[in-house]
């Protein structure tokens, strides 16, 4: 008796081991083995290194892991078809599931490790899980997966006031609504990247964005923006000087809190009291030919664009926007400065030598010439500045080697975060708004021309938003600004060393 059963479990093990090597079982285990070894020699790397890889991220948290569950379910495959094989060559069918007896040794140790081995997989599974949904929100997943495709985004995007806000947390909501939203648009893009099918340029999410009271005033907000600030404005002249020119003015920010005190200035349009919609024909909104404003009192007056070809009619049936941040902030990340500004800020910098001759005319005049690609401009940029210094200024261009030099890099350097050919995109690719000066931004609506049926007028004026401090031309470099000295309401004396708080405590005055 007890030699039979030594006989039947022995061939038992046997039939259950050659489950195990056929070559398909054989193949997912050993791939088994080797996606997990490397998902934990990648996830050591990830989280002791001082810098993440977007490579890393993808390979640890998205394509490892399907490797290793693959290989996990080759091997039941494997198993059944062994045992399909076995009864084909026997004629004797084997039991259909593995017969586990727990009072043998070999069996108890096996058992031990598979449930071992599951444990620690469920483990490691939802850490990864974890660290794979947190990779997929991270700026380097946006920004540097798909490389070529998000470039010029994520370069503007490093640049910019909004450089350590995620982009999740204005391009995604909170929520799993949002969270399969974007994750489903997500894999819309890489089958086109994949099949190199997206378009060039990417064009601007106007409409897929989140309500800039979800976004943009979780920090900022309108109804605590109080006063004007000083802005200082500094232009170079496209002369052999470069000579300067500054603007100092006060920008009438405004906004404030009707319960607290005065809402004026350009926030005024932001105010929590006050309704402004509009009607537009195109995505961009470069044109509103209808205007629609409630104001605080609950007055209502409409305005139509004198030049519009729009009827009443056809303004009725298209959709209308209520104004909001990103009407006139509607590039505050993605910012691609126009070159004849980005040179002026590395001049007033000094990253240009403004001494120079004609290096402002020069530096903008190599930016903006059309290059086929990246590389192509690098070179074209170099040789167009030399061949200018050599054939105009021979001795200038032996004197200031070095400040040729450098200003070619920095002429380079701005290049590669202003124009981008490979995805044909530039400065003039995604209109601002914010401002007028190098798009029609504010004049879409105060352009003189948009009047109501009693004849009030959106205007046209300077002062609406600012107010002209002073105006200097001329130098090498721009003037400091000297300030007045301040003035007490009342003599002193003796006591002109005091601190202010030794006499004013915020109640009645002394």
């Amino acid at each position: 008796m007890d030699n039979d059963a030594n006989t039947e479990a022995g061939q038992r093990r046997i039939r259950i081991s050659n489950r195990f090597r056929h070559p398909l079982a054989a193949i997912g285990g050993a791939l088994a083995l080797v996606s997990l070894a490397n998902i934990l020699f990648l996830f050591l790397i990830d989280v002791f290194s001082p810098r993440h890889s977007p490579y890393i991220g993808i390979l640890a948290y998205m394509i490892l892991p399907g490797f290793l569950i693959l290989g996990l379910a080759l091997v039941p495959m494997g198993m059944y078809l062994a045992r399909r094989q076995r009864l084909r060559q026997d004629g004797v069918e084997g039991p259909v599931y593995p017969q586990i007896d727990l009072n043998e040794p070999a069996q108890r140790s096996t058992v031990a490790f598979f449930f071992s081995f599951v444990v620690v997989f469920v483990v490691l599974s939802a850490v990864g899980s974890y660290r794979g949904y947190e990779f997929t929100d991270s700026v380097q997943f946006c920004g540097q997966l798909c490389h070529s495709v998000m470039n010029p985004e994520f370069t503007a995007y490093q640049l910019s006031p909004h450089a350590r806000v995620r982009c999740v947390d204005c391009h995604v909501d909170a929520g799993a609504t949002w969270y399969v939203r974007s994750k489903l648009s997500g894999a819309r893009q890489v089958y086109a990247t994949m099949l190199n099918r997206f378009p060039r340029p990417i064009p601007t999410p106007v409409e897929n964005l989140r309500p800039a009271q979800e976004t943009c005033e979780q920090c900022h907000w309108p109804r605590k923006f109080y006063g004007a600030q000083l802005k200082v404005i500094t232009h170079y002249a496209y002369d052999e000087k470069n000579t300067p020119r500054q603007i100092r003015l006060l920008i009438k920010t405004g906004g404030g809190d009707p319960g607290i005190g005065m809402t004026t200035g350009i926030h005024w349009h932001m105010n929590i009291a006050n309704e402004i919609t509009y009607v537009t024909p195109d995505k961009t909104h470069a044109a509103i030919p209808y205007v629609h404003v409630k104001d605080m009192q609950g007055r209502v007056t409409d305005y139509m664009a004198k030049d519009t070809p729009l009827t009443k009619t056809q303004i009725e049936t298209l959709p209308r926007r209520r104004m909001d941040c990103v009407d006139c902030h509607n590039r505050p990340t993605h910012i691609y400065v126009p070159p004849d500004r980005s040179v002026d800020q590395s001049l007033l910098a000094r990253r240009i030598d403004a001494t120079l001759p004609y290096i402002k005319q020069q530096g903008v005049t190599a930016i903006t010439t059309s290059y086929a690609n990246t590389d192509q401009a690098m070179q074209g940029i170099a040789t167009a500045v030399h061949n200018f210094y050599a054939g105009k200024y021979p001795q200038l261009e032996n004197a200031k080697q070095l400040e040729i030099r450098d200003a070619i890099t920095e002429l380079q350097r701005l290049y590669r975060t202003t124009t981008f050919p490979e995805m044909k995109i530039d400065w003039k690719t995604h209109p601002d708004n914010i401002g007028h000066f190098y798009f029609s931004g504010c004049f879409r609506c105060h352009d003189g021309q948009h009047v109501s049926a009693d004849g009030k007028v959106i205007r046209k004026d300077c002062t609406i938003c600012h107010t002209i401090l002073s105006q200097e031309e001329g130098g090498t470099q721009p003037t400091a600004i000297e300030g007045a000295a301040f003035k007490h309401p009342v003599d002193l004396g003796d006591i002109s060393a005091a601190n202010c708080s030794d006499c004013h405590t915020g109640g009645v005055g002394p």
